[in-house]
């Protein structure tokens, strides 16, 4: 049997697919094999694809491509890897192919293309929080998988399943572990977080001795308890989300939430198949704010969907005006191999997307100015990332890594990655702020 056992790794998509990987490396740590950097010194390569859209696709496909020319030995996983037949037909070489978190599979592809003997090796010490990808302060928690909408642009759910929520027990044991391990931000994720334990029916666990039912509210509820920052993404906007909000305006979780929007017009929605109404989603927004006034709005939209008139647009661009949300994101639709949408008559050329894009764009550009400007002169806790320069960088409650805002502040020198301080903000500009720390 082989003594080398060396695994390059390329982790691709989204953090739910980052969490998948950081499952597979805690794997292969265990079985004491080595992660290497360099292709040409591994013995086989393992890449997690993203499959979402063309993009994503195309950036999978060179990776792919790349690990095969350096190396030749290579297993493919993640979205992209759902499409079996197509990956092995195109690149006949790949040793193994599997769908998004098949982590089994991915591990007795490695069994029987680098095995190895791993009493002849020193023993690796893998903590229980698992190997980890994000900074050291703070952690993705994944607490489903899969999803049961049949949106029509999206094709997720033949990618990743169904709706499957994972015990509670073994989500807030996760959540423990990254905590005692000194992480301070948890981003809750899922394809449909606000719908965990629906699926199963909302039973009963036990967490250290005590029953506590499957269900986002309890969830939300229980990591609060940890003292550290809660921040919840990718939540579908069920009437039952609403009870959260006394948890943000409390200080239990933070004030902060990631809600995929999509559009705002009916007819649109519908086509969609997301839920329809924007009057009403305006209303629950004014009611959020009501209950948690510091709270930060997230989320996503579609331009140039298959069949949107001016007017329709006209509307969306109405509603994100009336709405002032926090942050906000607008990708062109991207005609997704199997998606539904693809059927629906009237595509907007890719010049016309762009320019109502562009409008959108710029149309949110003047809230979210104004959004910033409204937090000089105010006092905000800040987790430092990173430094720039002479500056530290960091985010506010509001801002969750590498998609929102930054603060930079002047560094004393005597703050480390990680530290949560108070800062003055002194100036802002369209997306980040500036301070000083606040003795």
């Amino acid at each position: 049997m082989p003594q080398s056992h060396k695994v390059g790794f390329v982790s691709l998509g989204c953090p739910k697919a980052l969490v998948d990987s950081e499952r597979i490396l805690t794997q292969l740590k265990t079985e004491n094999y080595e992660i290497s950097a360099d292709y040409t010194e591994s013995d086989i390569v393992i890449i997690n694809t993203c499959g979402f859209i063309d993009p994503a696709v195309e950036e999978s496909l060179q990776a792919i491509e790349e690990a095969l020319e350096q190396n030749g030995k290579v297993i493919v996983t993640g979205c992209l890897g759902g499409k079996e037949h197509d990956l092995m037909e195109r690149y006949p070489d790949l040793l193994a192919v599997s769908g998004a978190h098949d982590y089994e599979q991915v591990m007795n592809a490695v069994h029987e293309f680098a095995p190895f003997d791993p009493s002849k090796t020193d023993g690796l010490v893998v903590p229980p929080e698992g190997v980890k990808l994000t900074p050291k302060h703070y952690a993705y928690l994944k607490i489903s998988e899969g999803c049961n909408h049949s949106c029509s642009f999206c094709i997720i759910p033949s990618l990743r399943g169904p709706l499957e929520t994972f015990p509670i027990e073994s989500v807030l044991q996760t959540a423990e572990n990254l905590v005692k391990a000194g992480v301070k931000e948890l981003l809750v994720i899922g394809q449909d977080t606000s719908a965990y334990g629906l699926d199963v029916k909302y039973p009963t666990g036990f967490y250290n001795g005590r029953p506590i039912k499957t269900r986002f509210y309890e969830l939300c509820e229980a990591l609060g308890k940890f003292g550290i920052w809660v921040r919840l993404h990718y939540v579908y906007p069920y009437p039952h989300v609403d009870k959260v909000l006394p948890l943000m305006a409390e200080g239990k979780i933070l004030p902060y939430l990631d809600i995929p929007m999509q559009h705002a017009n009916t007819d649109i929605l519908k086509a969609m198949k997301r839920p329809a109404a924007s009057e009403k989603m305006l209303n629950r927004i004014a009611s959020w704010r009501e209950i948690c006034p510091d709270m930060a709005i997230r989320s996503t939209f579609i331009t140039g969907f298959p069949g949107e008139s001016q007017q329709q647009f006209n509307e969306l661009i109405d509603f994100i005006k009336e709405a002032k949300l926090d942050h906000v994101g607008a990708f062109n639709y991207s005609p997704v191999d199997g998606a539904k949408a693809n059927k629906i008559k009237g595509h907007i050329s890719p010049s016309e997307q762009q320019a109502r894009h562009d409008i959108f764009m710029k149309t949110q550009l003047e809230i979210s100015r104004a959004k910033f400007a409204e937090r000089v002169g105010q006092t905000m806790d800040i987790i430092i990332d990173g430094y720039e320069d002479d500056l530290l960088v960091g985010r506010s409650k509001k801002d969750a890594p590498e998609i929102d805002g930054l603060v930079y502040v002047e560094n004393n020198n005597n703050t480390n990655v990680g530290d949560i301080i108070s800062v003055e903000i002194s100036d802002s500009d369209n997306y980040d702020c500036y301070g000083t720390i606040k003795d």
